[in-house]
């Protein structure tokens, strides 16, 4: 059984440290221990790329292998401010891959179908479209979903095999979107990285969510996304595609790195031990990346809206919890 890494490695080498040679700085989020891991012993579980739900269950590393080894060059091109096709399908596909298919990424999926298919069960039991309930029954469908008495169980690896059969689809979308290279000239403050490397910021548009990928310690990446775009639509010449660089101020580079380690699903990784950034940690270690519903009123009724966001989640409470279940 392979065990296969859900943040390349090739990434990660770029967060090495120099006094550690071939290794990097890293902290757990959940207990603030320290090490010194490398590439190749991080971010990897057990035939994480393999999909039962695929014909070809391990499809997912015939897009990798065009990315991986092109990602040092596309970063780059990147930092010297340009742009080209070639550039923008190795970062976009190394986005995507993240945002579709890690362990983070299947968590917060999962319980976006769960929601689903809790919603529209009630709904269709208001709408008197399921079989009635025993004679007795002292609770709804909908009130034993609040109450705990039944939940939606779903296998992680069907939501990964669905970002993995809309990969090219979603890298294409990426493509089309305004790109901001960002620029950290601040050597004492140098950009984390982790075990879910894309950092959701709220975007300039109503209910947008930019994305904001740590490339190396000096050099990030801002996707701003279009909502008109249109996924069915997909335009491979990447014609609407907008570019810009940006040198950052201390205090957005604190903003990014702050996002950063937020987002985290529980390791934090960095190529300088600077007396600064566990403390750093330590405050911002109870967040995690989500999927967040909201309810947007419509005529008639409302509509229900998913989207990522960094959200508050107590550590120490899930911990115990977790704990008294096993």
């Amino acid at each position: 059984m392979p065990l296969d890494h859900y943040v390349s490695r090739v990434h990660l080498k770029r967060f090495y440290a120099p006094k550690l040679g071939n290794r990097m700085y890293a902290i757990r989020k959940t207990d603030l221990k320290r090490f010194t891991p490398d590439a190749k012993s991080g971010c990897r579980v057990v035939d994480g790329s393999t999909n039962p739900y695929l014909q070809n269950e391990r499809a997912i590393e015939e897009v990798l292998r065009v990315i991986e080894p092109r990602y040092n060059a596309a970063t780059e091109t990147l930092r010297q401010g340009k742009i080209d096709p070639r550039t923008v399908f190795v970062l976009a596909g190394f986005v995507a891959y993240i945002v579709g298919c890690s362990p983070a990424s299947m968590r917060m999926t999962s319980g976006l179908v769960g929601q689903a298919v809790q919603m529209y069960t009630t709904a269709a039991e208001e709408a008197g479209n399921l079989p009635q309930p025993p004679a007795g029954a002292a609770q709804t469908l909908e009130e034993m979903f609040q109450s705990g008495k039944i939940r939606v169980q779903v296998d992680p690896k069907y939501p990964q095999s669905e970002g993995i059969n809309v990969m090219l689809r979603h890298i294409t979308a990426l493509g089309n979107f305004s790109w901001e290279a960002l620029i950290n000239p601040f050597d004492d403050s140098p950009f984390f990285t982790s075990d879910f490397p894309v950092a959701f910021e709220a975007g300039e548009q109503p209910r947008s969510v930019n994305r904001v990928v740590p490339l190396t310690p000096d050099l990030a990446l801002r996707i701003r996304p279009d909502l008109s775009f249109n996924w069915r639509d997909a335009d491979e010449s990447l014609s609407r595609l907008r570019f810009s660089r940006h040198r950052l101020s201390r205090s957005e580079v604190h903003r990014i790195n702050t996002m950063i380690v937020r987002a985290a699903e529980d390791l934090v990784f960095f190529y300088r031990d600077i007396d600064w950034i566990p403390r750093f940690v330590e405050r911002n270690r109870n967040y995690r990346s989500d999927n967040v519903r909201e309810e947007i009123p419509a005529r008639g009724g409302s509509l229900v809206v998913f989207r990522h966001q960094i959200v508050p989640f107590d550590r120490a409470a899930n911990s115990k919890s977790e704990t008294v279940g096993t």
